[in-house]
């Protein structure tokens, strides 16, 4: 149990980040259901298929995630290493297999439940408030309808549900948290005596050892094979500083986009709400109104029971508690009919009654706030950057393919490409199979093509590879350096300076070994120790980890105590002369408890996925996973 927390670190870091992350805090994360055709299968959970597909798409949003948070610092090859990929898939398969079996225990979430998560999620609000063009906006801009996005997260929602109920179900007493807690938090007073290893550097290393150690570690003086290469980047920065934007077109975006530019005017508003049911006859539409009409004749004969009126009268259970207050509001935000009735009051005037889809209303203006908009040479700068950025990225589109085209039907040289598209041929040197000395051709797509055999014999162009959202590089091998190995005269003199270092180490070792137990007979002189400090499992005041073991495992009935440990530097030896017990209070108690809690219910949550892999017939297709795209 002590150690449970840092050897199934892996396990709960899983385990949090399906239970943390809200449900769009990026769109796309449900890989499972978009419609794939056409592609290989990279694994099958109970004869469902993940696709090559998927896994691609999938990859490629978590790469993009990771560059929108890392910048410039963001390193692609880092992000699709066999480790990470297994990692990612991994995560996919546990998906489809809790999703087997919701669908199996016939588990749901409601209307309620799903609009309330839907309205309250911060990604689809404007000042605070649920904005239903903002929703649709999002949505079409990722390429989902409503329903089909609804649907998405209603799964994903008892996908959460499972996870959560088996997370949570690890119970531990608060008698073994407190002990726990207790160990973790006593003190040992320890001070320490090093041996190190360079106070023993031993006499000349024979040359028959240094020849040995070379021609047993022949991958140790490897110099890997290298080239330099010329390259084009084609994107939408190399083309944006060659386009024009006219005062014209400034003017016109400045008009389109005034929000952006500051605060538009706005308006408070209360309101009461006569619902009328979707599809509702005349009939029922007239009594709404006639009901309508009489609440509003209440409402103008004694205004300053609008409040009250609403609390009584208004459908809209959202602000009927308020009174009706809908709070400030600019232009589309709301139903044009009812924005365009209380953009036209004035300030406390309650305005005639007015039908939208959801019913009649009654509105009363509370307030106006006049807006502050940046002038257009103010924002002129921006505005600019902008359209130049719009026009680059369209320009890019239509150039990627002339591109592409260029770069393989003139494969000789760069030149042509260079010229036809206003670019800069860019040289670099240090390239390896396994990276680039330039950050941004780090890429192992371009690398593999780099040092195909026909790039280096023949020094073709490469293929234009996309290295970046928006961003294509060619590039061209202009010189080769073979793989050697570096001869014995050169390294003779490093091996035998890490063979007298191992020497030493080994000697360092020996002699704390030998030390300690001298300590551990006693008496003896106990000298050469520094000052004594307070360590406890939580604090362990620079000691390494197999140090702090020790001490903590040290017999403590008889003070002082010694132990040892190997360092990186030789050997070291503890004395342990106290032993503190701290008391603790009761929400550390409580934390701790939780925090076991935790760790059980991580313990629960995996062996739940074990037995749902057990009974669904997992299948990776292994080459498939390990081929890079």
């Amino acid at each position: 149990m002590f150690n449970f927390v840092t050897k199934h670190k892996r396990l709960l870091q899983a385990v949090l980040a399906l239970l943390i992350v809200p449900p769009f805090a990026f769109f796309g994360i449900q890989w499972t259901q978009r419609d794939v055709t056409g592609t290989g299968e990279i694994a099958s959970v109970g004869g469902q298929k993940i696709t090559e597909q998927e896994f691609t798409d999938a990859l490629r949003r978590q790469q993009e995630r990771m560059r929108g948070m890392l910048g410039r610092n963001f390193d692609p090859a880092l992000y699709d290493s066999p480790g990470m990929r297994a990692e990612l898939l991994e995560g996919m398969i546990s998906q489809r297999l809790i999703e087997r079996f919701a669908a199996r225990s016939h588990l749901t979430v409601g209307d309620d439940q799903l609009r309330e998560l839907i309205a309250t999620s911060p990604v689809f609000q404007e000042s605070g408030r649920f904005s239903p063009q903002r929703y649709e906006a999002m949505l079409r801009s990722e390429g989902y309808s409503p329903q089909t996005f609804e649907t998405l997260q209603r799964r994903d929602m008892v996908t959460q549900q499972v996870v959560g109920a088996i997370s949570e179900s690890g119970l531990v007493s608060l008698t073994a948290a407190r002990q726990f807690a207790q160990q973790r938090a006593q003190q040992r007073e320890v001070a320490e005596h090093q041996i190190r290893s360079e106070a023993l550097t031993q006499g000349n290393i024979r040359a028959d050892a240094i020849k040995g150690f070379y021609e047993s570690n022949p991958a140790r003086f490897q110099v890997p094979e290298e080239i330099s290469v010329e390259y084009l980047v084609l994107g939408v920065d190399a083309l944006l500083a060659s386009e024009q934007v006219t005062e014209k077109e400034g003017r016109e975006s400045y008009s389109a986009n005034l929000s952006k530019y500051g605060e538009p005017d706005q308006r408070r508003a209360s309101h009461i709400l006569i619902a009328v049911k979707s599809g509702a006859g005349d009939t029922d539409k007239a009594k709404a109104r006639e009901r309508a009409a009489g609440i509003l004749a209440q409402a103008r004969k004694s205004p300053g029971d609008f409040a009250e009126l609403a609390k009584k009268n208004s459908d809209d259970t959202g602000s009927a508690a308020q009174g009706g207050d809908l709070g400030f509001f600019s232009r589309g935000m709301m139903v044009r009919a009812f924005e365009e009735a209380a953009f036209r009051l004035k300030q406390n005037e309650i305005g005639d009654l007015v039908e939208s889809d959801f019913g009649f209303h009654i509105i009363r203006l509370a307030g106006i706030k006049a807006g502050k908009m940046k002038s257009f040479d103010q924002v002129r700068p921006e505005i600019e950057l902008e359209l130049k950025r719009q026009k680059a990225a369209r320009r890019f589109a239509e150039s990627a393919e002339q591109f592409s085209n260029l770069v393989y039907e003139q494969a000789d040289s760069l030149a042509p490409a260079a010229e036809r598209f206003k670019l800069n041929v860019q040289r670099a040197s240090g390239f390896t199979r396994q990276s680039a000395s330039v950050a941004a051709l780090n890429n192992p797509k371009l690398l593999t093509a780099l040092f195909a055999d026909d790039a280096i014999k023949n020094r073709r162009n490469t293929e234009a590879i996309e290295t970046a959202p928006n961003t294509l590089v060619s590039a061209r091998v202009a010189a080769h350096k073979p793989a050697s190995v570096r001869p014995l005269e050169e390294v003779k003199g490093e091996i035998a300076r890490q063979l007298a270092q191992q020497e030493a180490l080994a000697l360092a070792r020996k002699r704390g070994a030998e030390r300690l137990q001298e300590l551990r007979k006693g008496p003896a002189s106990a000298g050469g120790f520094g000052a004594a400090k307070l360590v406890s499992r939580d604090n362990a005041q620079g000691l390494g980890p197999e140090a702090l073991a020790q001490i903590f495992r040290a017999d403590v009935s008889k003070l002082p105590a010694y132990v040892g440990a190997d360092t990186v530097s030789g050997y070291a030896i503890y004395r342990v002369s106290r032993v503190i017990d701290v008391k603790l209070d009761e929400t550390r108690e409580r934390g701790m408890q939780s925090e076991l809690g935790r760790s059980g219910g991580a313990q629960e949550l995996r062996a739940f996925l074990g037995g749902l892999r057990a009974d669904a017939s997992v299948d990776i297709n292994n080459a498939a996973l390990e081929k890079k795209n």
